[in-house]
């Protein structure tokens, strides 16, 4: 023993290189000991759902799976495959897995989809603004959108998933939480922007748009990745080098909030029969009046403004979900142009952490449907959903409760219990 403490003494350089390898490595081993334990409970409580009996008449659920393999620098095949593929295959469903290879490809195979019961969006915020995009340009969008979709955070950025699902720092307890929330089957309804163009299709967001100075710095972060910590302040500071004060003009039209309509049964009762459906339709018709032919909403309706803004953003009520909500709209934050260097590089942090914050000072406005009109020559991108678009003239309609997303119970309660309350 005193040999060896000795050596370990006049060695000490390699006996701290040593300790520190050795305490790397057991802490590494313990981690995936640790998501293997998680993997394992999530199987068993998967496979609970796949042993329940089911009549012999009634076929399989099926499930369409939308993986982007590229996702999170092409790691997210292999986070599927370890940690959803296993519990969606142990549930029971019949699961098909369709792999997109190139951007924008889910947008056309979303056009052949066939008929399914769920789908699920594997990958990150680039992959669910394809997804629903191509869902809702189909001819027959209005039955397809009923379907539930499930929502799997594979991606760098999965803004989706801290509306849906409780925040947690290990990644594989975060896959599986997902997964087992679309076997549970608990939805909540997301509302949804249509973004149109003069000339383009229209483009589908969950989140919303930004336009401005700050989502400019912002997809410049990864850039000065060598700086750590420092590289959002360092990109934004960088940005302030051009001309300053940055401003970005534009003309605003808008319609205010509508009234939400009462939410439509879930099961609808069964059809009477052709005398009964005859009987009530004629004795309507005679007895009430006639109906008055609704008005289409007219110039004088629309409440024009012209701004100069350092950001422009656009966003839906989804970050902050209210079941007892009586109107719908969507906020439109427009941030004062006489912002500092100095405010300008600290508020970018914030805006990191979250985008559609709306600081004080800043003008905000609730409507259902904006025009943004952009003078001639206006330079740019969008940011739509965290994809870049560039920056045109547009026409935004929120879509109220548009579509059904899984989401964990615990979320879903909460929000019940916020309603009662």
């Amino acid at each position: 023993v005193v040999k060896v403490l000795t050596t370990l003494r006049n060695h000490w350089k390699k006996t701290t290189f040593g300790v520190c390898l050795l305490s790397w490595g057991g802490h590494w081993l313990y981690g995936k000991h640790c998501d293997n334990l998680l993997r394992r409970a999530a199987c068993q409580e998967a496979q609970a759902f796949g042993n329940e009996l089911i009549p012999s008449s009634m076929p399989l659920k099926k499930a369409t799976v939308f993986l982007n393999p590229a996702a999170c620098k092409g790691k997210a095949r292999n986070l599927f495959e370890k940690n959803a593929a296993p519990i969606l295959h142990l549930s029971g469903l019949d699961v098909t897995v369709v792999k997109t290879d190139y951007e924008g490809q889910a947008k056309k195979l979303l056009e052949l989809m066939e008929n399914t019961d769920l789908i699920i969006i594997a990958g990150g915020d680039g992959t669910v603004q394809e997804v629903i995009t191509g869902l809702l340009r189909r001819a027959d969008e209005a039955v397809f959108s009923k379907i539930p979709i499930g929502f799997i955070p594979l991606g760098k950025t999965c803004t989706l998933s801290n509306m849906l699902y409780p925040e947690s720092t290990n990644q594989v307890q975060h896959i599986t939480n997902a997964t087992l929330a679309i076997l549970k089957g608990e939805t909540v309804p997301l509302d949804v922007l249509q973004i149109k163009g003069e000339k383009e299709q229209p483009v589908f967001a969950v989140t919303g748009l930004r336009w401005g100075s700050y989502r400019d710095a912002g997809v410049k972060v990864s850039k000065y990745w060598y700086l750590g910590p420092l590289k959002t302040k360092a990109a934004h500071f960088f940005s302030t080098f051009k001309e300053w004060p940055q401003k970005h003009q534009a003309a605003l039209r808008y319609l205010g909030p509508t009234e939400r309509p009462p939410d439509e049964p879930e099961e609808k009762p069964s059809r009477p029969p052709l005398y009964v459906r005859l009987y009530r339709r004629l004795r309507l018709y005679w007895a009430s009046p006639p109906k008055e032919i609704p008005q289409e909403v007219t110039l004088e309706d629309w409440e024009e403004l012209n701004l100069s803004t350092i950001e422009l953003s656009i966003a839906t009520q989804n970050r902050q979900l209210d079941l007892t909500r009586t109107e719908d709209f969507m906020d439109i934050c427009i941030e004062a142009d006489t912002v500092s260097k100095g405010q300008f590089v600290n508020r970018g942090s914030q805006k990191m952490r979250d985008p559609h914050a709306c600081p004080a000072g800043s003008q905000c406005i609730q409507a259902s449907r904006c025009i943004l009109q952009l003078p001639e020559g206006t330079e740019g991108s969008f940011g739509i959903d965290n994809e870049e678009y560039e920056a045109m003239p547009v026409e935004v309609k929120l879509l109220p409760r548009k579509l059904r997303f899984f989401c964990d119970p615990r979320i879903r309660e909460q929000m019940l219990h916020a309603a009662v309350q």
